[in-house]
Protein backbone atom coordinates (compact mmCIF):
# COMPACT_ATOMS: atom_id res chain seq x y z
CA UNK A 1 0.00 0.00 0.00
CA UNK A 2 1.10 3.54 -0.60
CA UNK A 3 2.75 4.74 2.59
CA UNK A 4 5.02 7.41 1.12
CA UNK A 5 4.45 10.06 -1.50
CA UNK A 6 6.03 13.29 -2.63
CA UNK A 7 4.95 16.85 -3.32
CA UNK A 8 7.33 19.42 -4.74
CA UNK A 9 4.70 21.65 -6.41
CA UNK A 10 4.12 25.26 -5.24
CA UNK A 11 0.70 26.16 -3.80
CA UNK A 12 0.13 28.70 -6.59
CA UNK A 13 0.43 25.93 -9.19
CA UNK A 14 -2.16 23.82 -7.33
CA UNK A 15 -4.59 26.74 -7.29
CA UNK A 16 -4.42 27.06 -11.09
CA UNK A 17 -6.15 23.66 -11.45
CA UNK A 18 -9.48 25.21 -10.46
CA UNK A 19 -11.66 27.85 -12.07
CA UNK A 20 -11.89 29.60 -8.71
CA UNK A 21 -9.26 30.76 -6.23
CA UNK A 22 -8.33 28.58 -3.30
CA UNK A 23 -8.98 29.87 0.20
CA UNK A 24 -6.39 29.46 2.92
CA UNK A 25 -8.12 29.27 6.33
CA UNK A 26 -4.79 29.22 8.18
CA UNK A 27 -3.16 31.86 5.96
CA UNK A 28 -1.32 31.35 2.68
CA UNK A 29 0.80 28.23 3.20
CA UNK A 30 4.48 28.01 2.47
CA UNK A 31 4.60 24.55 0.93
CA UNK A 32 8.14 23.35 1.25
CA UNK A 33 9.13 20.79 -1.41
CA UNK A 34 8.88 17.37 0.23
CA UNK A 35 10.38 14.30 -1.40
CA UNK A 36 9.05 11.89 1.23
CA UNK A 37 5.73 12.45 3.01
CA UNK A 38 5.04 9.60 5.43
CA UNK A 39 2.13 8.26 7.43
CA UNK A 40 1.46 10.55 10.40
CA UNK A 41 2.94 13.64 8.70
CA UNK A 42 0.86 16.78 8.27
CA UNK A 43 0.35 17.47 4.57
CA UNK A 44 -1.77 19.74 2.35
CA UNK A 45 -5.19 18.71 1.05
CA UNK A 46 -7.93 20.56 -0.83
CA UNK A 47 -11.45 20.34 0.60
CA UNK A 48 -14.80 21.91 -0.21
CA UNK A 49 -15.36 24.51 2.50
CA UNK A 50 -18.45 26.60 3.24
CA UNK A 51 -17.16 29.47 1.10
CA UNK A 52 -15.39 27.50 -1.64
CA UNK A 53 -12.31 25.37 -2.10
CA UNK A 54 -9.79 25.46 0.75
CA UNK A 55 -6.18 24.33 1.00
CA UNK A 56 -5.61 22.94 4.49
CA UNK A 57 -2.82 21.06 6.20
CA UNK A 58 -3.94 17.98 8.15
CA UNK A 59 -2.46 14.68 9.32
CA UNK A 60 -2.18 11.65 7.06
CA UNK A 61 -3.90 8.70 8.81
CA UNK A 62 -6.52 8.48 11.50
CA UNK A 63 -6.59 5.85 14.24
CA UNK A 64 -8.76 2.77 13.83
CA UNK A 65 -10.74 1.49 16.84
CA UNK A 66 -7.85 -0.97 17.35
CA UNK A 67 -5.36 1.92 17.43
CA UNK A 68 -3.69 1.20 14.08
CA UNK A 69 -3.30 4.00 11.54
CA UNK A 70 -5.78 4.05 8.65
CA UNK A 71 -3.81 5.60 5.78
CA UNK A 72 -5.33 3.77 2.77
CA UNK A 73 -9.04 3.10 2.30
CA UNK A 74 -10.56 0.61 -0.19
CA UNK A 75 -12.88 2.31 -2.67
CA UNK A 76 -14.63 -0.69 -4.25
CA UNK A 77 -18.28 -1.12 -3.33
CA UNK A 78 -18.39 1.97 -1.11
CA UNK A 79 -20.65 4.99 -1.30
CA UNK A 80 -18.78 8.21 -0.52
CA UNK A 81 -21.78 10.53 -0.94
CA UNK A 82 -21.87 11.34 2.79
CA UNK A 83 -18.09 11.29 3.29
CA UNK A 84 -15.93 14.35 3.65
CA UNK A 85 -13.76 14.09 0.55
CA UNK A 86 -10.40 15.67 -0.19
CA UNK A 87 -7.82 15.98 -2.90
CA UNK A 88 -4.24 15.17 -1.98
CA UNK A 89 -1.77 16.91 -4.28
CA UNK A 90 1.23 14.81 -5.30
CA UNK A 91 3.84 14.54 -7.99
CA UNK A 92 4.75 10.95 -7.18
CA UNK A 93 4.02 8.02 -4.89
CA UNK A 94 6.12 5.08 -3.76
CA UNK A 95 5.65 1.35 -3.53
CA UNK A 96 8.10 -1.14 -2.04
CA UNK A 97 9.09 -4.65 -3.11
CA UNK A 98 11.27 -7.31 -1.48
CA UNK A 99 14.98 -6.50 -1.24
CA UNK A 100 17.08 -7.21 -4.29
CA UNK A 101 19.86 -9.80 -3.94
CA UNK A 102 22.73 -8.36 -1.94
CA UNK A 103 20.59 -5.65 -0.30
CA UNK A 104 18.92 -5.64 3.11
CA UNK A 105 16.41 -2.84 2.51
CA UNK A 106 13.30 -3.18 0.38
CA UNK A 107 13.41 -1.77 -3.13
CA UNK A 108 11.60 1.57 -3.34
CA UNK A 109 9.81 2.44 -6.61
CA UNK A 110 8.63 5.93 -7.58
CA UNK A 111 5.43 6.23 -9.68
CA UNK A 112 4.72 9.47 -11.52
CA UNK A 113 2.09 10.38 -14.12
CA UNK A 114 3.35 10.02 -17.69
CA UNK A 115 1.13 12.87 -18.93
CA UNK A 116 1.38 15.47 -16.13
CA UNK A 117 4.02 16.77 -13.75
CA UNK A 118 1.64 16.46 -10.77
CA UNK A 119 -1.78 14.96 -9.99
CA UNK A 120 -4.42 14.51 -7.29
CA UNK A 121 -4.96 11.48 -5.09
CA UNK A 122 -8.61 10.92 -4.09
CA UNK A 123 -8.98 10.92 -0.32
CA UNK A 124 -11.45 10.96 2.54
CA UNK A 125 -11.25 12.80 5.87
CA UNK A 126 -12.19 11.49 9.29
CA UNK A 127 -11.23 12.85 12.71
CA UNK A 128 -9.26 15.73 11.13
CA UNK A 129 -7.00 13.31 9.25
CA UNK A 130 -7.01 11.94 5.71
CA UNK A 131 -6.63 8.55 4.05
CA UNK A 132 -5.99 7.76 0.38
CA UNK A 133 -8.50 5.76 -1.62
CA UNK A 134 -7.22 2.57 -3.22
CA UNK A 135 -8.47 0.31 -6.00
CA UNK A 136 -7.35 -2.73 -7.96
CA UNK A 137 -3.97 -1.99 -9.54
CA UNK A 138 -3.59 -0.95 -13.16
CA UNK A 139 -1.00 -2.63 -15.38
CA UNK A 140 1.78 -0.23 -14.34
CA UNK A 141 1.43 -0.92 -10.59
CA UNK A 142 0.36 -4.60 -10.66
CA UNK A 143 3.93 -5.95 -10.97
CA UNK A 144 4.83 -4.09 -7.76
CA UNK A 145 1.72 -4.20 -5.57
CA UNK A 146 -1.79 -5.70 -5.36
CA UNK A 147 -3.46 -2.29 -4.69
CA UNK A 148 -3.15 1.16 -6.22
CA UNK A 149 -4.08 4.61 -5.00
CA UNK A 150 -6.82 6.40 -6.95
CA UNK A 151 -5.11 9.11 -8.99
CA UNK A 152 -6.96 11.95 -10.71
CA UNK A 153 -5.69 14.38 -13.32
CA UNK A 154 -5.18 18.04 -12.44
CA UNK A 155 -8.50 18.90 -14.12
CA UNK A 156 -10.55 16.03 -12.60
CA UNK A 157 -10.16 17.12 -8.98
CA UNK A 158 -13.32 19.20 -8.75
CA UNK A 159 -15.42 16.25 -9.91
CA UNK A 160 -14.22 14.11 -6.98
CA UNK A 161 -15.03 16.83 -4.46
CA UNK A 162 -18.58 17.13 -5.77
CA UNK A 163 -19.37 13.62 -7.07
CA UNK A 164 -20.48 10.60 -5.00
CA UNK A 165 -18.48 8.13 -7.12
CA UNK A 166 -14.85 7.17 -6.53
CA UNK A 167 -13.77 8.41 -9.97
CA UNK A 168 -11.97 5.09 -10.46
CA UNK A 169 -14.46 3.68 -12.95
CA UNK A 170 -11.91 2.14 -15.25
CA UNK A 171 -8.47 0.64 -15.06
CA UNK A 172 -5.77 3.09 -16.17
CA UNK A 173 -4.08 2.09 -19.45
CA UNK A 174 -0.57 0.65 -19.73
CA UNK A 175 1.96 3.50 -19.69
CA UNK A 176 -0.30 5.79 -17.62
CA UNK A 177 2.38 5.87 -14.91
CA UNK A 178 6.16 6.06 -15.21
CA UNK A 179 8.09 3.81 -12.82
CA UNK A 180 11.59 4.65 -11.56
CA UNK A 181 13.70 2.73 -9.07
CA UNK A 182 14.31 5.03 -6.13
CA UNK A 183 16.23 2.69 -3.80
CA UNK A 184 18.56 0.86 -3.75
CA UNK A 185 20.47 3.01 -6.17
CA UNK A 186 21.91 1.16 -9.19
Amino acid sequence: MCNNYKLEVPAAQLAMAFGEPLQYPGGVPNLEPRADIRIGDAAPVVVQGDGGLELRTIQWAWRSPQGRPVFNFRSEGRDFSSSRRCLIPADGFYEFTDPEPGHKRKTKWLFTRADQDWFWIAGVIRDDAFAMLTAEPGPDVAPYHDRQIVTLSQTDGSAWLGDARTSQDREPPQGFLKVTKSYPHP
